[in-house]
């Protein structure tokens, strides 16, 4: 399962609006080989649901998840902060056993 908190739910309903996205556009999330640790993780809209996805509701909102990802987002939870500290969507990922200081790249 992933889950979505109520500041990354705000955004997400946000940009879909600013993006110009509809309801039939759900989140992607994605694990790519690269960045400093080895993985990083890629969010996006998608309007098409793949035969192998495996899909996530939690807020009302839809998360689309690749098989091959699934493994390495299982108990993941989807975070926006807009601090001094940063602005943007974070990760917080049970399975990670090292991240980059930007929050962007992970290993396992």
């Amino acid at each position: 399962m992933i889950t979505v908190t109520d500041k990354a739910k705000e955004r997400l309903t946000a940009l879909r609006v600013e993006e110009g996205k509809t309801n039939e556009h759900n989140i992607r999330v994605s694990v790519k080989g690269g960045g400093c640790s080895g993985l990083m993780y890629d969010l996006g809209f998608d309007d098409k649901i793949n035969p192998a996805d495996q899909v996530f509701e939690d807020k009302g909102i839809k998360i689309l998840v690749d098989k091959k990802s699934l493994l390495y987002l299982l108990g993941t939870t989807l975070d926006f902060t807009d601090g001094l500290n940063g602005k943007g969507f974070q990760f917080i990922n049970p399975n990670a056993s090292r991240t980059c200081g930007c929050g962007e790249s992970f290993s396992v």
